[in-house]
């Protein structure tokens, strides 16, 4: 059985729109959709963190939200791992990061290069790694206190820096925003068609890697 693990943040963990902290079922979240494709053959292990950034500490949040702190520890404790996909960097958005897609495409590429020097794989070697640029957020004023107004523009810019990243580090690349549009009265989280989409197409790229 190939093990594959899925490390973002609330659209992994399946936040619903608007909702107050409610969250898809297992089978309708991305990675729900995922295993389904995948089938048995593979093992899909979710791990997603609402508010999960790349590398930066919030100060804002009252637990830990930073993704370089938490990923040795789930590479180790998920051990050994076929693949991992790495699907972060909406939370980097955050007005008060003040952050560019360039600066978050190299957090994310910080996730990767730790992934590939671990040995979380079979036989002690390094997971395969999937990058995936998150959606765009959706030009409209955002809710979430506001955090994130003004970041479209910026998230525009994510597939090609993610790409430039994943073209750096030698490994395959998605773009997300090709499958899924975020609607505009939440701007971030994926509806259920956005869920669907996404996870069929990680499937498409798994079967090619692993």
């Amino acid at each position: 059985m190939k093990r594959i693990l899925c490390f973002g943040d609330s659209n992994t963990w399946g936040y619903v729109p608007l909702g107050a902290l409610e969250r898809y079922p297992e089978d309708v979240r991305w990675t729900g959709v995922l295993q389904a494709e995948l089938g048995s053959e593979y093992r899909v292990i979710e791990e997603g963190q609402n508010g999960r950034t790349t590398v930066f500490d919030d100060p804002f949040e009252t637990t830990c939200k930073n993704g370089s702190r938490h990923l040795p520890v789930l590479l180790e404790s998920h051990k050994p791992l076929d693949l991992v996909v790495i699907m972060l960097g909406s939370n980097d958005l955050k007005t008060h990061f003040r952050q560019t897609a360039l600066t978050i495409a190299a957090g994310a590429g910080v996730l990767a290069s730790r992934v590939m020097e671990s040995e979380a794989g079979p036989a002690l070697g390094a997971p395969k790694v999937l990058l995936i640029a998150p959606a765009e957020v959706a030009d409209a004023q955002c809710p979430f206190g506001r955090k994130f107004d003004g970041t479209h523009e910026i998230s525009k810019g994510f597939a090609q820096a993610y790409q430039e990243v994943a073209q750096i580090l030698e490994i395959p690349f998605l773009d997300a925003a090709e499958h899924v549009s975020v609607p505009v009265t939440d701007c971030i989280h994926f509806d259920v068609a956005g869920h669907t989409a996404l996870g069929i197409a990680v499937a498409h790229s798994v079967k090619n890697l692993v």
